[in-house]
């Protein structure tokens, strides 16, 4: 039988605290089950971007792997699994959402292990939500494969944020057809994410922009150098600027791109902790150019802020965009293209609010923030029942 819906859950939320998307995403389901009522145990090696730890109802537990010199190599994953222990010991958790597979659910498993051998019976259901490289990056690697297979195979459930990213697990890790995984959209805060300033009432003539902007953790896959070389064909054919939000290892690269096509005084990076509606709402547009994305949860919240988007057609990104409705999608790589959709919206602002409206209200019937988590909760009853 399932528990009872008014049941309190001990709820365990294991992730990265890195500006991407995973870590926006468990951040936002802790809060949102600890305003429930809920009680929630946040692990990670610092606190997340978008978590307040000082909130009622929920805890921050930071991983600390302590420097020992035979182990050259990172014990984040073993400090990740004495802690959910520890904790465990001392306030057993119904079950545990790890937010990526490795090392969050392997480290999760083999805490589920250890306890055996103490409380037998009682121990907690473990959830996985994979976001994408962990399965098409990290996952898919022959390394890591065999491990990101089995800690996905001893999960209670497994949720993926994209239909594209359950078929991708099932053909990537060779998953047998017949193991259940659980499409959850990605989701955002329409109210914090929105075309006006709180408690401001929406104009219908704001002032024209031609601002750019992208946000991603410059990473290789996120492909920011087409970022640059989309804003160089669109400002070589009329007034333009660029955002870029985040940070990453190829930052320096790109401001050496910048610099070399002579657009430095035209592009602004404002890094990680800045306050991303009022960047996203002062936009234009919105460019995400990635080799892949399983969701595209950046392109989400541009959305919700009325911006259209223009980005790859790949992975999870057309469950998001609707090309020439919301935005645009075109083939990855075709800088070209883009760079011609992004002016179109820049040229035309009838067309820019249209699509914008558009953008804004998907974000709003197929994305908001309390369905999703309500299917969460149904999972975690699920897998108690």
């Amino acid at each position: 039988m399932s528990a009872p819906r008014s049941e309190t859950l001990r709820v365990g939320v294991v992730c990265f605290s890195t500006f991407g998307g995973s870590g926006v995403v468990a951040a936002e389901i802790a809060t949102s089950l600890a305003g429930r009522g809920h009680a929630v145990h946040v692990f990670s090696d610092d606190v997340p971007g978008r978590l307040d730890p000082t909130r009622p109802n929920l805890t921050f537990h930071p991983v600390v792997p302590r420097a020992y010199p035979p182990l050259t190599h990172t014990l984040y994953p073993l400090a990740l699994t004495s802690k959910i222990v520890e904790v465990s010991r001392r306030q057993p958790l119904d079950l545990i959402h790890a937010h990526y597979a490795l090392p969050h659910a392997t480290s999760a498993y083999l805490a589920r292990a250890l306890l055996a051998t103490e409380t037998p019976g009682a121990l907690p259901k473990l959830v996985t939500t994979l976001h994408g490289t962990d399965i098409t990056l990290v996952g898919s690697d022959p390394s890591f494969l065999p491990l990101t297979r089995f800690s996905i195979l001893a999960s209670d459930a497994v949720t993926t944020p994209s239909a594209w990213l359950a078929a991708a697990t099932h053909e990537k890790l060779d998953v047998p057809p017949d193991f259940a995984i659980d499409v959850v959209p990605n989701f955002v805060d329409t109210v914090r994410f929105s075309p006006d300033p709180p408690q401001t009432t929406p104009t219908a003539t704001s002032t024209p922009t031609s601002t750019l902007v992208h946000v991603s953790n410059f990473r290789p896959l996120k492909r920011v150098d087409d970022v640059v070389r989309i804003f160089a064909r669109v400002r070589a054919a009329g007034p333009a600027r660029l955002r870029l939000i985040g940070d990453g290892p190829e930052r320096p690269r790109i401001e050496a791109q910048i610099a070399a096509l002579g657009l430095t005084s035209e592009v602004e990076f404002l890094g990680e902790r800045i306050d991303l509606p009022a960047v996203l709402r002062d936009g234009a547009l919105f460019l995400l150019p990635s080799e892949t994305e399983s969701f595209g949860l950046a392109a989400l919240e541009a959305m919700a802020c009325g911006l259209p988007v223009v980005a790859s057609a790949v992975g999870g990104l057309p469950e998001v965009v609707v090309d020439g409705e919301t935005g645009y999608l075109r083939p990855v790589g075709d800088v070209e293209a883009m760079a011609v959709c992004a002016r179109r919206l820049l040229d035309d602002q009838p067309l820019r609010r249209r699509m914008g409206a558009a953008a804004r209200g998907r974000a709003q019937t197929q994305f908001r923030v309390e369905p999703a988590v309500e299917r969460y909760v149904e999972i975690y009853r699920r897998v108690l029942g």
